[in-house]
């Protein structure tokens, strides 16, 4: 008993699915069938068209949302130009400053919690420290150890 010799007298086995010629002979639409689905196709869907004029609606609102922002904000730009009058008036009296003969240095100071009164004491004396020296470094002992403080030209 040979299975292959048992499965040729047995004959061809029948596929459960379609066959080839079933797919060819499937029914297909008319030409004018088409063009109809064509047609819906370039019309949208009424839900996509309600959709986007909802959506032309908010930004219009945006729109003039915005608008309103910037004309108002011709107040806070006044605002910001008082603020930039004022930065000029101090950099005009520092550099009078320096013409008088008093040589400014900058003091960078690192320090992790906001500066209290004895720290800020401490910088003034920094400050005239400074004229004597270009550069040094300080490390006192009432900072903590975290805290340092470099005088720079």
């Amino acid at each position: 008993m040979n299975p292959i010799a048992m499965a040729r007298s047995r004959g061809p086995i029948q596929s459960s699915g379609p066959t080839i010629q079933d797919y060819l002979n499937r029914p297909r639409p008319t030409w004018e069938e088409v063009k109809e689905q064509l047609e819906k196709k370039k019309k949208g869907s009424k839900a996509l068209a309600e959709f986007e004029e909802k959506m032309n609606e908010n930004w219009k609102k945006e729109l003039e949302k915005h608008r309103e922002k910037l004309l108002s904000g011709n107040e806070s730009s006044s605002k910001k130009r008082q603020k930039a009058n004022a930065c000029k008036n101090v950099l005009c009296r520092i550099k009078s400053k320096q013409k008088e003969g008093r040589k400014r240095r900058a003091i960078a100071i690192s320090l992790r919690r906001p500066p209290c009164r004895i720290q800020t004491q401490t910088a003034r004396t920094l400050k005239d420290s400074a004229k004597r020296e270009r550069c040094m470094r300080i490390n006192l002992c009432h900072l903590s150890h975290c805290q340092s403080q470099t005088v720079e030209r």
